[in-house]
């Protein structure tokens, strides 16, 4: 009987401290129209815009382009916004990841899908009645970016690391690289260089391959944020902002890519720089 009563009273302890929790877990507000939220479900809105206007067809990829780096623009400033009112939370992390994944994940995959269909159309490496599988796999290369976004994007979450840099390539950046080709031809449709480069499928396959190994690698990749205005201990992002500066002064809106690709160079000199830097204090 002495038993029987403890289990009774272990039972109602636990239901009720369980009934609590409950409770106190649902009259906790969970604010989901905070400022810094409402930015980023602006970044959602244009991706998913982006997406859309992409499935339209080549004529209208640049548009598509235009509401990607509208959705970077509200990236950026959600975050700050976040900073600037103090408003963090679970919900806003995990809804900026939800709004990458949309933003530079689907829709540059989707732009670069459109560009490859397009591509492939004018080109004579895939004949239009056969070599069906070949046809595939080359359409299905760009849908594999929104897999390594998702993968990159569940890295980022979990990897205390990329605090003050990053570990592989982010996503906004590899969006501004992918969706910047068909910027580039809309304004330069005379340039037959362009032409060949980014409506070549062989090139949108190797790109594409290119930034999916980038954005889960163990690479590291300086951040733009300034934490003061030393030259010495920002060294590299001054050289780098200096050279997409000269870039956009001699190639205008051609320079969008260069200016990524700028980027990931230099992570690859200042990475070289630090290790060698380690080395020499090693052996001093």
């Amino acid at each position: 009987m002495f038993h029987t009563a403890q289990v009774v009273a272990l039972v109602f302890k636990t239901n009720f401290a369980a009934s609590t929790n409950y409770t106190m877990s649902m009259s906790t507000e969970i604010k989901l129209f905070s400022i810094p939220n409402l930015i980023t479900c602006c970044n959602i809105f244009c991706g998913a815009i982006a997406t859309v206007l992409a499935f339209q067809g080549y004529d209208y990829l640049v548009y598509a382009t235009l509401f990607i780096y509208l959705g970077a623009f509200f990236d950026f400033f959600d975050g700050m916004a976040a900073r600037a009112l103090k408003s963090f939370s679970a919900i806003g992390k995990d809804l900026d990841s939800l709004a990458d994944m949309v933003s530079f994940g689907v829709a540059p995959a989707m732009v670069v899908f459109s560009l490859m269909r397009h591509a492939l159309l004018g080109s004579s490496l895939v004949p239009s009645k056969g070599m069906l599988v070949l046809t595939v796999v080359m359409l299905a290369i760009p849908l594999l970016n929104v897999v390594f976004s998702g993968l990159r994007l569940a890295k980022f979450n979990v990897d205390t690391r990329q605090t003050t840099s990053f570990i592989g390539l982010p996503t906004p950046a590899n969006a501004m690289l992918l969706s910047s080709f068909p910027v580039v031809l809309h304004f330069y449709p005379t340039v037959i260089a362009y032409q060949h480069i980014f409506l070549n499928p062989i090139f949108l396959a190797c790109i594409c391959l290119l930034e999916c190994y980038l954005l889960v690698s163990e690479i590291p990749m300086f951040s733009l944020k300034f934490k003061s205005l030393g030259f010495a201990e920002n060294k590299l992002r001054f050289v780098f902002l200096a050279v997409v500066l000269a870039e956009i002064v001699l190639m205008q809106l051609a320079a969008l890519p260069f200016i990524i690709l700028t980027y990931i160079v230099f992570s690859f000199i200042g990475n070289l720089s630090g290790k060698k830097a380690d080395g020499q204090a090693e052996h001093a």
